[in-house]
């Protein structure tokens, strides 16, 4: 299983991989003082990240053609996961009214992260399989929509929006980048776009509840609207606002106390503006930017490669963490209802925090390979 490219990591790519998390380390920390346990989750978080880093690490040493091999096990398996969180407790484990976790006591695992790594990893694999066969576009166009709802179907029951929705985006981006099927994709994405339109306006006239949640939120004057649904957005701004350009320092913050819900794991882009400022910000989307665009350069140079399997692989990652990055920020900045999104490598959180550094373990992966002699890349795929 384990292959020597006889290459090192890129070095400029590691760095700011490790800078990155050792910031976010540090701002989970500081954000998580408003709760009584917060040392608590300072340990967990530090053990998570230690956990990913030894993934990661691992991955790095694993060729992708072991992906490609297993990768349809690998994402049957997630199936199950997903499906066992619905067992009774002490299995599954329910939060809030969202079913989502299996317990492990120690450890409360959430299969929906893994999945956005499975579906990756058995996409790329479909997609290199499928260009061998274009003579029925449609019918494999039917294959991807089966392979993808076969994940959000388990995801919406679990009332996991958020994690179907950027794995569904993720796979149909992958798709589109590959340059399959786009007639019929452009034609089916039509239909179910204007189809959700014509529900959310039905629902609209009949005075239902996801029509009001989805205008609320972009009411003329958010400050005057005194939903629950639009609270927090309010105070992540109001943090956001107290940081100016430079902060109130690192520790200093106070919204995270009583006023800003999940100030920890989805709203921490609002504390890094509170306690460093606008140049934090600008410091975390600088850096996270960096990352991803040296990782779309490590899919585009397997492209150049013919290693296709890898370069999708690589795009898919690249794709699943820009958007969530993205959606993120843009949720504490009140440009789109709060929904259950961390930040990748900054965000609290076992599940996210070690398949988001294992993904970019095998992003780096792919990159040695690339650089390996193309002469000697037998099983590079």
């Amino acid at each position: 299983m384990f292959e020597k490219t006889g290459q090192l990591p890129d070095k400029p790519l590691s760095i700011a991989i490790l800078i990155l998390l050792l910031f976010g380390w540090i701002l989970s920390f500081s954000a998580s003082l408003g709760h009584f346990d917060s040392y608590s989750y300072f340990f967990k978080q530090s053990v998570y990240i230690l956990i990913g880093l030894a993934l990661a690490f691992t991955c790095l040493k694993i060729p992708l053609y072991f992906y490609k091999k297993y990768a349809k096990w690998f994402f049957v398996f997630t199936l199950v996961c997903l499906a066992l969180v619905f067992l009774p407790e002490p299995i599954g484990r329910t939060v809030n009214g969202s079913t989502r976790w299996i317990n492990f006591v120690f450890f409360k695992f959430q299969p929906s992260e893994m999945m956005k790594i499975a579906m990756i990893l058995y996409m790329a694999d479909f997609l290199v399989r499928q260009e061998k066969d274009v003579k029925k576009p449609w019918m494999g166009l039917i294959k991807t929509l089966i392979i993808i709802s076969s994940a959000d179907i388990l995801l919406l029951l679990e009332m996991d929006l958020g994690a179907t929705i950027i794995i569904s985006l993720t796979a149909l981006i992958m798709l589109f980048a590959a340059g399959v099927y786009l007639v019929q994709l452009s034609f089916v994405g039509s239909i179910l776009v204007s189809a959700v339109g014509i529900w959310l306006y039905m629902d609209g006239l009949s005075g239902g509840v996801r029509w009001q949640r989805l205008t609320q939120f972009w009411q003329t004057d958010l400050w005057i609207n005194e939903s629950d649904k639009v609270y927090q957005t309010k105070q992540a701004l109001i943090g956001i606002a107290r940081g100016d350009w430079t902060g109130v320092g690192l520790g200093n913050g106070i919204q995270k106390y009583t006023k800003l819900p999940e100030p920890h794991t989805d709203m921490i882009f609002s504390i890094i503006g509170e306690e460093t400022g606008i140049i934090g910000m600008l410091f975390v989307i600088f850096v996270f930017g960096f990352i991803m665009l040296k990782g779309f350069k490590i899919a585009k140079g397997a492209l150049k490669q013919k290693r296709k399997y890898s370069s999708f692989v690589g795009f898919g990652i690249c794709t699943w963490l820009s958007l969530q990055f993205s959606v993120n920020i843009a949720m504490n900045l009140g440009l789109m209802p709060p929904k259950g999104f961390p930040l990748p490598l900054i965000s609290y959180g076992g599940s996210s925090m070690i398949f988001v550094l294992i993904a970019l373990g095998i992003l780096l992966r792919i990159d040695m390979e690339s650089r390996c002699e193309y002469s000697k890349q037998k099983n590079y795929v």
